[in-house]
């Protein structure tokens, strides 16, 4: 990792702000060599903990603001008076070219709804797509959408293969990514017209990718594709879902490993083995989603995160910042309106028959 980047740093964002974001920039100054950081926040608070991390203080320049966005802040307000906060200017040093890449872990919807406003769509994209890492028995599937379009449309579930291929060659190693479609079925015939849709355009593409065709909801954890692509609804309901089995799962296995002397005990002893797949079972292990489409890079670090977790959001930056990612999704986007022209049809034309629905 060779390349010099800067990342723009939220440092008041999330449950925690500069108390995790410092030692998260620590972490990723000893990983990731290269590295700068700007970070934007409360000064006085910054340079309190910079002062106990000497490897971040080394790395990173303070910009102060002493206005934040509140966790619970809806996101037209955010818009409204989020003007000059730690989020907004992480993202505007985006957009002036003083950074490659942004991260926040920060209120969601003000995060998305001001990188929107701030850095606008990329060329050919019309909507962005929440990611979610899914722990599966192979690896990591790539999931997307998760939350940011509660109905998408065949033309943006095709959009949304495109990101959802670039971002798994980026960040998780795939030469050729396997991209499946999530439906009620693996049959041509099943699901709503939009999914019906999109898998024929696919089929018919010659993209950077293997497309699998339809996969279903248990396929995401068996590993069968390295990408899965669906709505906003459906992918947040399911990603929920696996977060809230998780806890369940873990739960059950506390309580019956703490049931007597002799379970406590095997506890004890299986206790490194337990902790290993209690983060297996988890989703949102592998921290850090970034919202796919906009022009430029914009990581989604958990609310919650410790400084172990804010660093695994930076590694998603810097490795998306590092790579080829927004020619990959270029490449493909102009090979699809090529195809649509030659079929005699045009995205565009696509596009439109799916904002008319």
């Amino acid at each position: 990792m060779s390349k010099s980047i800067v990342i723009s740093i939220d440092a008041m964002g999330g449950d925690h702000g500069p108390s995790v974001v410092v030692p998260g920039v620590a972490k990723a100054a000893q990983a990731l060599p290269g590295v700068r950081f700007l970070l934007h926040g409360d000064e006085a608070r910054l340079n309190a903990e910079l002062a106990k991390a000497p490897a971040a203080r080394a790395v990173s320049d303070v910009r102060h603001t002493d206005k934040f966005i509140a966790m619970e802040e809806k996101p037209a307000q955010a818009m409204r008076r989020g003007k000059g906060s730690s989020l907004w200017n992480a993202v505007e040093s985006l957009k002036a070219g003083e950074a490659q890449a942004c991260v926040s872990a920060g209120n969601t919807g003000a995060l998305m709804a001001i990188s929107k406003l701030i850095l606008r769509m990329g060329a050919g994209l019309e909507r962005p797509a929440i990611v979610a890492n899914w722990p599966n028995m192979k690896g990591v599937t790539t999931v997307l959408d998760v939350g940011a379009n509660v109905e998408s449309d065949a033309a943006q579930l095709v959009e949304f293969a495109i990101m959802g291929a670039a971002y798994h060659h980026a960040v998780h190693g795939s030469k050729r990514p396997t991209v499946g479609l999530l439906n009620v079925g693996s049959e041509e015939q099943k699901g709503h017209e939009e999914v019906r849709e999109a898998n024929a355009i696919l089929r018919e593409t010659n993209l950077d990718f293997d497309y699998h065709g339809f996969v279903e909801g248990n396929d995401i954890a068996y590993g069968t594709v390295d990408v899965v692509v669906t709505d906003g609804f459906t992918g947040n309901v399911a990603l929920k879902t696996a977060e809230g089995l998780a806890r369940f799962f873990s739960n059950e296995i506390k309580t019956t490993l703490t049931s007597s002397p002799l379970a406590m005990l095997g506890a004890v002893i299986a206790s490194r083995a337990l902790g290993k797949m209690r983060q297996r079972l988890d989703p949102g292990r592998v921290n850090g989603a970034p919202l796919l489409g906009l022009n430029g890079i914009v990581v989604k670090s958990h609310g919650g995160a410790d400084a172990n977790g804010f660093f695994s959001a930076i590694r998603v930056a810097a490795d998306l910042a590092r790579s080829d990612f927004t020619a990959e999704i270029d490449r493909n986007l102009k090979r699809l309106t090529a195809t649509a022209a030659k079929d005699g049809e045009g995205l565009s034309g696509v596009e439109s028959q799916g904002a008319s629905e």
